[in-house]
């Protein structure tokens, strides 16, 4: 449960730092308790799709990960970002990206922050 809890406040802090970065990933609240209560939500949600969906089109598009030597990731993390705005919008979490290339771009800055925070944060359960 630990685990489950460090790893939504990574992808809390690594989404809140894109929409820091980026114009074009929003996230909009009266108050910056109902924007922090938003982001956990939207990190949420980031968690259960790279969770649930992530694996699946990894592994229909193995073959693009081998000829691109890995950069198909890149397209990947953009395509469960998009998926993310998606969803939020469809839950009513005022979280919004704008284009395939700021989901790029997004994506990212999401998985190196997330990668610094998850060496950082503790991980046992």
């Amino acid at each position: 449960m630990k685990n489950f809890v460090v790893k939504t406040i990574a992808n809390a802090g690594a989404l809140a730092v894109a929409v820091w970065l980026l114009d074009k990933i929003t996230l909009t609240g009266d108050s910056t308790g109902k924007k922090v209560w938003t982001l956990l939500l939207v990190a949420l949600v980031f968690g259960l799709v790279n969770f649930l969906v992530k694996p699946v089109v990894k592994l229909l598009t193995f073959p693009l990960f081998i000829l691109t030597l890995g950069l198909f990731t890149l397209v990947v993390n953009a395509l469960m970002l998009l998926l993310t705005s998606w969803l939020a919008d469809k839950l009513d979490l005022s979280f919004h990206v704008e284009g395939f290339w700021t989901a790029v771009l997004g994506g990212l800055i999401i998985s190196i922050v997330a990668w610094a925070l998850h060496v950082v944060l503790p991980d046992e359960d």
